[in-house]
């Protein structure tokens, strides 16, 4: 079968261009697939120092051990809350597509969104975001963040998405992953946000361009 795509009009420089593409693109995706092999073959023994005490969007305090379950748990960092008073723009250009692919995320395991700030004012800013179907939760007071690095101890935040989950009866950190990796770009989740993935489709790609609030890379 002919790969989709083709138009009659190209010209051989364009087809043999786009012939080289494609064998970078092939070698990607086999690539991810590598990754996500390597990540799913990470040994489970991890357990959390502590049965971190948070609170979920009712007031009501949850230990990470009532949230995890049969099911992993994945609790997204997002930057709001310490030292970082106003929300994040890029966190929330990601909460935004969250919200609404979190029913068929949570046909495999449970998700919620993991803040710093006091869970009054996390509620607030979902509801003026109109997230209904995000499930968030509150750090405040709570070590989890910190532990993981996703927190300094002047109460900086950073973004990054942690998984969790139970074995032999036991809570275990399963992997987290940071925006920020070897180098200070913010590239590291790009995987959880589809905006990236369409703007590098363009000719001009992703350029400089942030989410309104956002400071530009410098």
């Amino acid at each position: 079968m002919e790969i989709p795509g083709h138009l009659k009009t190209e010209s051989d420089g364009y087809r043999r261009a786009r012939d080289e593409l494609l064998e970078a693109e092939v070698a990607l995706r086999d690539q991810r697939e590598r990754v996500a092999e390597l990540r799913r073959a990470l040994p489970q023994d991890t357990a959390v120092p502590s049965d971190y005490e948070l609170t979920d969007a009712d007031g009501r305090s949850v230990r990470l051990s009532d949230l995890v379950g049969e099911r992993p748990l994945v609790l997204v960092h997002f930057m709001y809350g310490g030292a970082q008073t106003t929300p994040c723009p890029m966190c929330t250009l990601w909460a935004d597509g969250y919200d609404g692919v979190t029913k068929y995320l949570t046909e495999r395991f449970d998700f919620g969104v993991l803040m710093a700030a006091d869970i009054a004012d996390a509620r607030h800013y979902a509801a003026e975001q109109g997230w209904p179907n995000v499930r968030l939760f509150s750090s405040a007071g709570s070590e989890l963040k910190r532990d993981l690095a996703f927190e300094d101890d002047a109460g900086n935040q950073l973004p990054g998405v942690s998984v969790f989950v139970r074995r032999d009866g036991e809570v275990r950190h399963f992997y987290s992953a940071s925006a920020i990796m070897d180098v200070d770009e913010g590239r590291g989740m790009d995987l959880l946000s589809p905006v990236w993935g369409f703007l590098d489709l363009t000719p001009e790609g992703r350029g400089d361009w942030v989410p309104p609030g956002e400071d530009p890379p410098s």
